[in-house]
């Protein structure tokens, strides 16, 4: 089957993009851009066009922090008990689980992911989360403390704190996993009483749009959660906003570092998820086996399109070529093809743009001597397709070991001694994740305190829960997603002190 005639039969099976050119969604409806400007939605695995949103400018977004603000202060949202958030975010739990196939579909369309992945992770995953954020409405709280202020002599004191919403939250989130991260940044603001207003990536807008629509039926009131679709126009506007309170990000860390000296400008709160360059670190006793099946699963899921994937392996040179000799094989053996095809196990990056670029990072580390036991070209003719891609022979002075390249693109390197290994696990800008591949429990608890990133795994990698806190350290960011930590973000902490 051609792809671009199978791009139009998942068209006409998606019904939200029967009209196929959307606006902003601000105080619950639809609306034009204010500067008519249009960005195109590319099908990667054909490059079709599929659909088109607006480009918005700062007028966009004054409008939609502004429907933000009023929801915040006066609407039915803002006298909303916690009670009624909760049960209004669980049924959007149960509209997102009951569109899953439109959900998938459409983040398979926009983004070229297969649509199993979309379906288990961007949607399942997605419900799950939002029932458990649910939950946290009702369950922020403060403390009551017993104070010892000295004067004047004789008084007395009741004193307490209270966790309040920290007001408007400005989400912007990434293409990789479009309608996850948006919910990761959604669901806790609006469990804590915030307002939200969500740019999500030019390349993956429809989800976010569909989300909005059905978290308006599930009842959540207008300008609650607003979208507004565009580029860094858009982007730069909502982070310099004075309306704005908070800003939660995810992305590249060239951008974070640029939202956050916005913030700190205007001294809003704010929350960062940015690169990594994780490293998987198996020792002399891990099961070859295993940890070869982990390094593919690490670094090939979503076409290496994970700010957590396991992009840097070090095995310990008694296991290092039947280590990387496996992944290589499993790496041969992947079926590539449209995230449509239920057999394909590699999809399309995501854009031609980013083929570009991980193209350039494989042709750079070519050229400066690494060698590709797999992969290291284009995958077919037409299409965002990449050979997933594993080099040795790299040394950490490479381009290709230094930046994220964000694709399937693996470096293996061989290690002597653990300490080393350690050494070059973090000798890195980035520390988001890690993994560690031993059966030694001993050797894994000494190391797992000296390996500076926000998660480690121990024989597993890639793995999230609703109430384990996400984030990184070093350039991976600030704050946390996930968990207590992230809802407990979109709050202050008032202290009360009252005479008695």
């Amino acid at each position: 089957m051609n792809p671009k005639d199978l791009s139009q039969q998942e068209l006409a099976r998606i019904s939200f993009l029967s009209r196929r050119s959307f606006g902003n969604f601000i105080d619950g409806e639809f609306r034009e851009s204010r500067s008519g400007k249009r960005i195109d939605v590319v099908d990667p695995a054909s490059e079709m066009i599929v659909a088109d949103t607006p480009d918005s400018d700062q007028g966009d977004v004054d409008a939609a922090v502004a429907a933000a603000r009023r929801a915040l202060e006066d609407s039915a949202w803002s006298r909303m008990r916690p009670a009624d958030r909760e049960r209004a975010l669980f049924r959007l739990s149960q509209l997102i689980e009951e569109h899953a196939d439109e959900l998938s579909a459409m983040e398979t369309l926009q983004s070229g992911k297969l649509q199993g992945v979309a379906r288990m992770i961007d949607v399942g995953f997605s419900a799950e989360f939002v029932r458990y954020m649910a939950g946290w409405a009702t369950k922020l709280e403060g403390s009551t403390l017993q104070p010892s202020i000295p004067f004047p002599p004789g008084a007395r004191y009741h004193t307490y704190t209270q966790r309040e919403p920290v007001g408007v939250v400005g989400a912007i989130v990434p293409w990789n996993f479009p309608l996850a991260i948006a919910l990761w940044k959604i669901a806790p603001a609006l469990a804590a009483g915030c307002t939200v207003v969500l740019k999500p990536s030019p390349e993956t807008p429809l989800t976010a749009l569909r989300l909005a629509a059905l978290a308006l039926e599930a009842g959540i009131p207008a300008g609650a959660l607003n979208v507004v679709c565009g580029g860094s126009t858009a982007g730069a506007a909502l982070c310099a906003h004075p309306g704005v309170d908070k800003i939660s990000f995810t992305g590249s860390t060239q951008t974070g570092r640029a939202i956050g000296h916005t913030a700190v400008d205007r001294m809003a709160r704010f929350t960062l998820e940015l690169g990594g360059k994780s490293p998987m670190i198996v020792l002399p006793d891990a099961d070859p086996v295993a940890a070869a099946a982990g390094a593919a699963m690490g670094i090939f899921f979503n076409q290496g399109q994970v700010c957590a994937a396991s992009s840097r392996l070090y095995v310990h040179r008694s296991l290092f070529d039947q280590v990387v000799n496996e992944v290589a094989r499993q790496a041969e053996g992947m079926r590539i093809g449209s995230g449509f095809d239920a057999t394909a196990q590699l999809g399309p990056v995501v854009s031609r743009r980013h083929f570009d670029r991980v193209m350039g990072f494989i042709d750079g580390a070519l050229r400066e001597g690494a060698t590709a036991l797999t992969g290291g070209e284009r995958a077919r003719d037409a299409g965002c397709f990449i050979k997933p891609t594993v080099f040795v022979d790299v040394n950490p002075g490479m381009q290709v070991v230094r930046e994220e390249v964000f694709g399937p693109v693996l470096v293996a390197m061989p290690f002597d001694d653990v300490e080393d290994a350690i050494r070059q696990a973090n000798d890195t800008p980035f520390g988001l994740t890690a993994s560690v591949w031993s059966n030694n429990l001993s050797a894994v608890h000494r190391i797992i305190p000296r390996i500076k990133a926000g998660t480690v795994w121990v024989n597993t990698h890639n793995l999230l829960d609703a109430n384990l806190p996400f984030g990184g350290y070093k350039q991976s960011g600030f704050g946390r997603d996930l968990g207590r930590a992230a809802v407990e973000s979109y709050t202050e902490q008032k202290s009360v002190c009252m005479s008695i």
